[in-house]
């Protein structure tokens, strides 16, 4: 027994001193060598004699103080003594002196499980379920109510950054903003678009589902008609594969960013249509002819008896009016139809395919006073939607050119500087719809014949005649692989005559020259191969270059002694934009609509699509376009085989300059 009782003190004595030393190292220890030491301690002294040792591990601090006092003493009093120790835990239970003083070490990983701060505890409870069902809908990304993906992520990211708090809602009510919104968007009419393409929501509706749905599906809705009114409604590939303009839609998220900073969200909108102030003039007449009660055309031609020309001239009221839309000189108070007025009306019958008599009939009126109200609307329409399409900033120098008008207008600072009549492509190769720069200017051009004349016209009649293109002033260049090539070098009757005005572009097309004078006196003028011919180049160029080469002293007489059979270009310093448009409607500088000849067929195409489509504007599928057309317009009309240049380098400087040193011949004939 007295060994017994021995064992157990000096077992007791030893997982005392363990304990104090485990709970004086949890104190002072650094934090790397504390959590995981009393586990490994206990262990080692448990593990002799799992049931006489348990009892003495939980030994009271004060037992073990008495006991180590006199470590070596036989004195059985001292012994008898010591407490009964207390229960010991199971063998692989945590030490109780560890579980009492955590170590700095669990510091941390309590800091760990810290929970996230609420993101909606900002919003107003009103504002937090339909905050919740909004995060959830965007979760979902099912794209039901958003365009495509892009949208949707704009959407997305743009509600995260305010924590999902509803842009159109204030205390789970339609706020201001949206009314603003809603009510600028039930008068998308006034910008020719059609107002049930823009869903409203019903945020009367309870429950916060609807409202979140009613909260997106109006964003997507506002989305939707801000990329209208800028861009368009649909892309103008399904129009033409002959127009290459800008087109481009806005981000979403300026969109978004824009109507939440705005005061009024009704005015933000508007900021998204054309600020040109060729489409405001249209936008102010399209809403004058819908409040114009009744049909016809306004101020037109009355109908009456017809007039022609007779031995004795008839007298009519209706011939000064004529005389005005004629663009004629006259007295006002002079009815005569003359032989002058008689010819005048010949001349528009042979320009817009009407029977030539040189009577004023039925038809001709028809003609001479356009469309009726109803279809002069869709006409105007039809030409927003285009001038959607063109840059927002047209530039501060700038060349417009109306190719159903037949007109150049050059621009600068806002005002217009200068105007000329052109001939443009006719319609079965029409002049293309783009816009690009201006960057030099050619003086004595050479041609290069695009391949589509070659193939197309001058081979078949190089086989009836082969003598027809030296009469012509052509030449030919034969390939070993049997292709051929055909240059005009520089000269007076050379088809581009003595300038040339380059915008380089896919289409192969530029403004130039021409020895053809007479057609400029054609009221249409749609003759060439898709180049636009001016009829005062000389003075063009003056003006262009007074604007880029200001103190060269470049003039009229200074350009003209340019003239020879060397070819020389002009660079600009700044390129000037060149926008080719198709304006069948437009608003003149008296305030006056003004309609011309669909002379390409684009208007009743355009206005079928607004009827019948709407949708996106993809702008990965116009690249793919883009580039599938460009692929195809390089194989057909690239030359097979080029002269060497004597100036200027890539591509275009290929196939429209730099032909050999023309040889001395005869004058060539026209060519058309």
């Amino acid at each position: 027994m007295r060994g017994l009782r021995y064992d157990r003190i000096f077992a007791g004595t030893a997982m005392a001193l363990v304990l104090a030393a485990a709970t004086s190292a949890g104190a002072t220890s650094p934090k790397s060598t504390i959590a995981h030491k009393p586990a490994k301690l206990t262990a080692a002294v448990t593990a002799p004699s799992q049931t006489e040792a348990a009892p003495v591990a939980a030994a009271p601090a004060t037992t073990t103080a008495d006991i180590t006092g006199a470590p070596g003493s036989d004195a059985p009093a001292q012994t008898e003594t010591v407490p009964a120790p207390a229960a010991a835990p199971a063998p692989d239970a945590t030490p109780a002196p560890a579980a009492a003083a955590p170590t700095p070490a669990a510091a941390p990983a309590a800091a760990s499980e810290t929970v996230a701060p609420d993101p909606f505890a900002s919003l107003d409870p009103a504002d937090r379920p339909i905050a919740e069902k909004i995060r959830d809908l965007l979760a979902a990304k099912t794209d039901k109510i958003f365009a495509n993906k892009k949208e949707h992520a704009a959407v997305e990211t743009f509600y995260q950054n305010r924590n999902m708090a509803p842009l159109w809602l204030d205390h789970g009510v339609e706020n201001d903003r949206a009314k603003a919104a809603i009510t600028r968007i039930r008068a998308a009419d006034a910008d020719g678009l059609e107002v049930s393409d823009y869903k409203i929501p019903d945020f009367a509706a309870a429950g916060a589902d609807s409202l979140a749905e009613a909260e997106l599906k109006l964003t997507e809705t506002l989305l939707t008609y801000a990329r209208h009114v800028q861009a368009g409604r649909f892309n103008y590939s399904s129009v033409s594969k002959n127009i290459e303009l800008p087109q481009q839609p806005p981000e979403p998220s300026e969109v978004l960013a824009k109507l939440a900073d705005a005061k009024d969200a009704g005015k933000a909108l508007d900021e998204f249509s054309p600020p040109q102030k060729g489409y405001r003039a249209l936008k102010a007449k399209l809403a004058e002819l819908r409040n114009r009660s009744g049909g016809g055309a306004g101020h037109g031609i009355p109908d009456g008896p017809e007039l022609k020309l007779v031995k004795v001239p008839m007298d009519d009221p209706r011939v000064p009016q004529l005389r005005e839309r004629l663009g004629l000189k006259g007295d006002a108070a002079d009815l005569h139809y003359d032989a002058k007025l008689a010819e005048a009306v010949k001349k528009y019958q042979r320009s817009n395919e009407l029977k030539v008599t040189g009577a004023l009939d039925a038809q001709t009126i028809r003609e001479l006073n356009g469309p009726p109200r109803d279809k002069q609307i869709d006409i105007i329409i039809a030409n927003m939607e285009r001038w959607r399409w063109l840059p927002r900033d047209l530039g501060k120098t700038h060349v417009m050119v109306n190719l159903p008008d037949f007109s150049l207008r050059l621009m600068h600072n806002g005002s217009l500087l200068w105007t000329t009549r052109i001939v443009v492509g006719k319609p079965a190769m029409p002049t293309p719809l783009l816009t690009e720069t201006m960057k030099y200017i050619t003086v004595n051009p050479t041609w290069n014949v695009p391949q589509s004349i070659v193939q197309n016209e001058y081979l078949p009649a190089l086989a009836e005649d082969p003598t027809v293109l030296e009469r012509m002033g052509l030449h030919v260049v034969y390939d070993r692989d049997g292709s051929v090539h055909i240059y005009q070098p520089p000269g007076d009757g050379n088809a581009l005559g003595r300038l040339r005005f380059n915008f380089p572009n896919r289409f192969d097309v530029y403004q130039h020259d021409t020895p053809e004078k007479y057609l400029f006196n054609e009221t249409r003028r749609a003759y060439s191969h898709g180049c636009m011919r001016v009829q005062d180049p000389v003075k063009y160029a003056e003006l262009l270059l007074s604007i880029e080469r200001p103190n060269e002293g470049y003039t009229e007489d200074k350009i003209r002694r340019l003239f020879g059979r060397d070819e020389q270009d002009i660079q600009f310093p700044a390129p000037i934009p060149v926008h080719l448009t198709y304006q069948t409607a437009y608003v003149d500088d008296d305030g006056q609509l003004q309609m011309r000849s669909d002379v390409y067929g684009l208007d009743s195409r355009m206005m079928a699509l607004i009827k019948t489509e709407r949708g996106m504007i993809d702008v990965a599928a116009k690249e793919r376009e883009r580039d599938a057309a460009t692929s195809a317009s390089a194989s057909v009309r690239r030359p097979v085989r080029q002269p060497q240049p004597q100036g200027g380098s890539g591509f275009f400087q290929a196939l429209f300059g730099g032909g050999p040193p023309p040889p001395v011949g005869r004058p060539p004939m026209r060519i058309r």
